[in-house]
């Protein structure tokens, strides 16, 4: 009797086998972790949260050793991530307002030319309370007594607490302002200077020569006042109000300006010797 004899079963070729085998994706995960630390570490990278490697152990070091729950671990973990970005922001904040110098009021010499009245103002006005209230500010008096070191104190003050400022000097506005009326783009840089919660204009009145090359310079500065009302404008200048019109020319432009600027503004007069000529080396002209 015969027997059947099994079919035969073909071996895979190495083709077959090839294809069999999965490759991994270009964006494959990072290989599994071994602990919660690492864990850890992985989301943070994932949801692109900066934290010191360092700042997890402490947190866990310092809830065990004083029993927090879990609601106080959670709070001091997302605070650290939390507190970098508000630094970030704060930074940015200064960087895009444009002083000219790293003056703060912590820096200011109050016991030079001291007014108790002076000070108590200026530390009102670093809460930004004033922002809120679309409050504006003018700093009226003759050069070198601290009037730019002093708003640009507040300035960062209020960069720290949220606002977004800009610093300028009225001679460079003007010119920003008539460089955009020459390429018709003046109404879209009037809406973009308003879109500050806070513009400082220093050096107001000290624009002859912008004035003098530009004719209608008071008009594009007006042009800006008036756009602002309703947020709050700063106004750092030498020039007594009294003395305006005669200063500036065009007495229904320079009305209509004081106008705008002087209501609900908190006006601050400077007077005394010149904190500038006083910290000059001796010798220095």
């Amino acid at each position: 009797m015969k027997t059947q004899s099994k079919p035969t079963q073909s071996k895979p070729t190495v083709q077959a086998a090839t294809h069999s085998v999965k490759h991994p994706a270009k964006n494959a995960t990072q290989p599994p972790v071994t602990n919660h630390r690492d864990k850890i570490l992985q989301h943070l990278e994932d949801l692109k949260l900066k934290m010191p490697h360092d700042a997890i152990d402490e947190v866990v070091r310092e809830s065990t050793e004083k029993g927090y729950n879990v609601w106080e671990i959670l709070e001091r973990f997302l605070a650290i991530p939390s507190g970098l970005k508000r630094e970030q922001a704060i930074a940015s904040r200064i960087r895009r307002a444009n002083f000219p110098t790293e003056a703060t009021l912590e820096s200011y010499d109050w016991s030079f030319n001291p007014s108790a009245q002076r000070q108590a103002q200026v530390m009102e006005l670093a809460t930004g309370e004033f922002v809120r209230r679309n409050e504006n500010v003018t700093f009226v008096g003759k050069s070198g007594l601290g009037k730019t070191h002093i708003i640009e104190g507040l300035g960062k003050r209020c960069c720290v607490a949220g606002y977004r400022v800009l610093y300028t000097k009225s001679g460079h506005l003007i010119e920003v302002l008539n460089k955009a009326r020459a390429i018709k783009s003046l109404p879209q840089q009037v809406r973009k200077l308003r879109a500050f919660d806070w513009l400082i204009i220093d050096e107001f009145g000290f624009e002859k020569l912008e004035r003098r090359e530009i004719s209608d310079a008071l008009s594009l500065l007006y042009k800006v006042i008036d756009a602002r009302v309703g947020r709050s404008t700063a106004v750092i200048t030498n020039v007594d109000f009294k003395d305006w019109t005669d200063y500036l020319g065009d007495p229904q432009i320079v009305m209509a300006m004081l106008d705008r600027l002087v209501y609900r503004s908190q006006i601050i007069k400077f007077d005394g010797k010149s904190y500038r000529a006083a910290s000059r080396p001796q010798g220095a002209k």
